[in-house]
């Protein structure tokens, strides 16, 4: 199985109402050093995959994505949607990585 795959089977696991970095998502697929690839595939990947992308935030708790498609607001909302409280503080959002960090 590709390093793709990979990311794209554990991506799926990330249960409703939990997040994962992309570090975490990067070193389960067997690669902790490529956690921007995660961020790669997940903007490459098709709405066939259905992938739940908005589950994925940086180590720092802070939702960084830079797609204009899918906006920090809409990832936000998203995971709001599903439980998780998000905090907007400075400009950007954040998530308590110690409450909501899927654990595995």
């Amino acid at each position: 199985m590709t390093f793709g795959e990979q990311v794209i089977e554990k991506l799926k696991l990330i249960p409703r109402g939990r997040v994962a970095t992309y570090g975490q998502i990067a070193a389960l697929a067997g690669s902790s050093r490529a956690a921007l690839m995660v961020g790669r595939i997940l903007r490459l990947s098709s709405e066939v995959e259905k992938l739940p992308w908005q589950r994925v935030i940086n180590s720092k708790g802070r939702i960084s994505i830079s797609n204009l498609e899918y906006p920090a607001e809409l990832q936000a909302v998203l995971l709001q949607k599903e439980g998780v409280i998000v905090e907007k503080r400075a400009g950007s959002h954040y998530v308590d990585l110690a409450k909501y960090l899927w654990r595995i």
